[in-house]
């Protein structure tokens, strides 16, 4: 039986576009607030969803995303109330995949397979772990592909010719490549750049590739949807969130709708990119 996310990519091409996958951390500004920003995604354009799980270390995260878990945690947002909101909105959505992504720290001290049968519960579709190599796949990829969960991995720039084939190996889903060195949010994606690795790694696998890292503004997000499978959009996200905080952290008026407003004219950039 296909996936959630196996469906909406056999959309994607039989529309002959690429999709948007958009990303905001869990809970960030507060739940309530996170929970209307998760509802209106689809209907604004998303096509695929990542919400990050809080964590106080993410290492592959740039100053934005990083503000972004702290505001969360700060708010209570744990892994248990994570998967609480997913189960919520899979209760008002039953088609929109859905990709929780983070760290393996929270997930190892909830317990792994606890974790696993939850979000399966819950209606998670897919899981990007971003610091468990292949090597770990025992850990938690293989029980996840055995429930049903797609397991995405990360390939970037410095992922060599030897090095590829481990990557690619149990992924499910989609590919995530990370267009640039570095951490989230910091640099820009080129898709001149871009390109070349993405016909690289198309030789190893027929997987739908999405890019992310560094893809902020809807002409990045059209010219990375002419090459790839998905856009991936996350710290500008994040930033309008941030955009419209008060100075105790507070979601002004205009937030949502603002979210919103940004997701909808990068979904018509990418959605015309190959026209």
């Amino acid at each position: 039986m296909t996936t959630r996310i196996e469906q909406r990519f056999a959309a994607l091409r039989a529309e002959g576009r690429a999709g948007l996958v958009t990303f905001l951390v869990a809970g960030d500004p507060d739940i309530p607030t996170f929970e209307r920003l998760l509802d209106g995604l689809p209907a604004a354009g998303a096509d695929l969803i990542e919400i990050g799980m809080p964590f106080s270390d993410p290492m592959a995260d740039g100053p934005v995303i990083q503000a972004g878990n702290l505001r969360a945690l700060a708010h209570g947002v744990t892994l248990a109330r994570t998967l609480e909101i997913v189960r919520r909105f899979r209760g008002r959505d039953q088609t929109t995949p859905l990709v929780l992504m983070g760290y393996y720290n929270p997930i190892w001290a909830y317990g792994r397979l606890r974790f696993l049968d939850e979000a399966v519960s819950a209606g998670v579709d897919g899981l990007i772990v971003v610091d468990l190599p292949p090597e770990e796949d025992e850990e938690l990829c293989l029980p996840a592909l055995e429930r049903g969960l797609d397991f995405v991995r990360l390939a970037t720039p410095t992922t060599d010719a030897r090095r590829l084939p481990t990557v690619l190996r149990n992924v499910r889903g989609f590919l995530y490549y990370v267009s640039l060195t570095g951490i989230t949010g910091v640099k820009e994606a080129a898709a001149e750049q871009v390109a070349p690795q993405l016909d690289r790694i198309r030789k190893h696998t027929d997987l739908p590739i999405a890019v992310g890292f560094g893809i902020k503004t809807p002409e990045q997000a059209a010219a990375i949807a002419r090459i790839a499978d998905a856009a991936v959009v996350g710290s500008a996200l994040v930033a309008e969130v941030a955009a419209h905080l008060d100075s105790e952290g507070k979601p002004r008026g205009g937030l949502v709708a603002a979210v919103h407003d940004k997701v909808r004219a990068l979904a018509h950039a990418v959605r015309e990119a190959r026209r």
